[in-house]
């Protein structure tokens, strides 16, 4: 599978001192990057599907269990603590910003998980882009068996 324009959405979303961008920039940004002939795009903003969704082929959606994603989570902001390890726009975790924080990747894990998966259930059933051929990935092992195959 050959794969051109790999795009991580946060690294369109976030800018330094983890400010988010403005909405219309970050469409703007979306848009620009998502008109080129073939691309991958690693994220979901709903602000920006309505410009992605219309112009996508396949659509992927790793449906992992809560307790996989929390953990993921944790163990990520951990290592990314201790590591130090830049990330867009050049922003680091730190322990107070992962743990601390009202902005903590982990409580938008807890407070956002169910209600996001019920709101993809939805816009998978109710598909207005019958087009979009949807692959839902549930738990690691179907990730790894669809990598393989790919």
């Amino acid at each position: 599978m050959r794969w051109l324009g790999y795009i991580e959405l946060d690294q369109l979303h976030w800018l330094p001192d983890w400010a988010e961008r403005p909405d219309p920039e970050f469409r703007a940004l979306v848009d620009k990057v998502s008109a080129a002939e073939s691309w991958v795009i690693d994220g979901n903003y709903s602000v920006a599907r309505d410009i992605l969704w219309p112009r996508a082929t396949t659509i992927i959606w790793l449906n992992h269990s809560f307790e996989l994603v929390l953990y993921r989570a944790v163990t990520r902001s951990i290592h990314r603590t201790l590591t130090k390890k830049p990330l867009f726009a050049g922003n680091v975790e730190t322990f107070r910003h992962s743990f601390l924080s009202r902005d903590s990747i982990i409580l938008w894990v807890l407070f956002t998980f169910h209600k996001k998966r019920r709101r993809y259930l939805n816009l998978l059933q109710f598909n207005e882009f019958n087009t979009i051929n949807f692959i839902e990935l549930k738990g690691q092992k179907q990730v790894n068996a669809f990598l393989k195959e790919s």
